[in-house]
Order: structure tokens, then sequence, then C-alpha cells
């Protein structure tokens, strides 16, 4: 009968060991790069790209790497010839054609931000100064970005991408600002009286 043999790993041995297993692999494969959770922009928007308040689509999904899958802004429905608007003011830095499709991209007054829209046939030019609102050009019939035609909305600042929606203010998102309703049973104040006026 034969004896069983063990070998003991020592604290010593077990880093040479596993640079021997794990060095070519990672030789071999870059590491991943971790996702930086980018911070939201400032609510310094005052108008949606197209409509009042358009249907979202498909919404910002941050892609995990810097090249990985994802989606990169925010698709709003809007037919064929919709106005499209400046969500800020800004200066239009670029207003052509990239791969076939219209875009144009604003930069956004006091800050390191820029907007783009496509596909858009643009009615601005590079420089323009745009208010908030402003019409920069009209939603195209090309492309196959969404099942109905929509306008592509993105956000940068610098290379990195961020949530476009988040340029809105919180009553721009509902739909407008909040009003205040009358409560039954409880009277409108009236007009201050000449006896209580200061």
């Amino acid at each position: 009968m034969r004896a069983k043999r063990y070998v003991r790993l020592t604290a010593a041995a077990l880093p040479t060991l596993t640079w021997a297993v794990v060095t070519p692999w990672a030789w071999a494969q870059p590491p991943p790069v971790p996702a930086v959770p980018s911070p939201g922009a400032p609510a310094i928007g005052r108008a949606w790209p197209v409509g009042s308040h358009p249907v979202v689509l498909r919404g910002w999904e941050p892609p995990a790497t810097v090249y990985g899958p994802g989606h990169r802004g925010v698709d709003l429905a809007a037919p064929a010839g919709t106005p499209v608007r400046a969500v800020a003011a800004g200066r239009v830095s670029f207003a052509g054609r990239v791969a076939g499709r219209g875009v144009v991209s604003v930069e956004l007054s006091g800050t390191d931000l820029r907007t783009t829209y496509e596909p858009v046939r643009a009615s601005v030019r590079k420089g323009d100064e745009v208010t908030a609102g402003e019409v920069v050009g009209a939603v195209e019939p090309t492309g196959a970005h969404c099942a109905v035609t929509c306008v592509h909305w993105g956000l940068l600042s610098g290379r990195t991408y961020l949530d476009p929606l988040s340029l809105l203010p919180p009553w721009l998102l509902r739909g407008g600002p909040t009003r205040l309703l009358p409560v039954l049973g409880v009277p409108l104040p009236g007009p201050a009286s000449a006896a209580n006026a200061p």
C-alpha cells in the first residue's frame, strides 16, 4: 500500500504561485476599466428639446466601461419636421452631418457642458448664440435609431456622457410649474382693507 504524500504551501510560496498563474492572463487581457459614476448636471435647462413634455422612448443607460455598450443619451418621440430647441442658452459648436445624420451641438453658457441633438436639419450655424427654447433645427425623417421617429438628445462634460434629463428642473420634468388649488370650505384671501394696511 502506497503512502499518500501531501505538499505544504508556505505563506512565502503562495505569492510566487499566484504570480505564475495570474500573470500570463493579465498580459493577454487588459483589466476592465471600472465604471465611473458620473455626476448629474446642474438643472439649468428651461425647455425640452422637442414639444412641451415628450415621450421618452429610451432613457440614459451609462456604459459600464469607456467603450462598453449603453445608451449615451435620451430618445424623445418626435415626428419628422418637429422643431428642435436648445435646452439652455449657449453657443453652437457644431452644425452639420456626421455619418449621414444631421447633428447640432451647443456649448452651454458658463459651464463645461455640451448638448447634442440628432438627427436634425440645422437652422443655425457654428458660432451662433442661442437662448433657451430657441429653435436650432427640425427633426429629420432619416435614421433607424428608434422604432418611431425620434430625436436623440445627448449631454457631455468634456468627453464624459451625462444624463441629459438632469439638465431639466423637476417642475419641467413633471410637465409644468406647480400651482396651488383652492381648498373646499376655505375662503380665498381678499384684497387688504385700508384699515389693516400698514
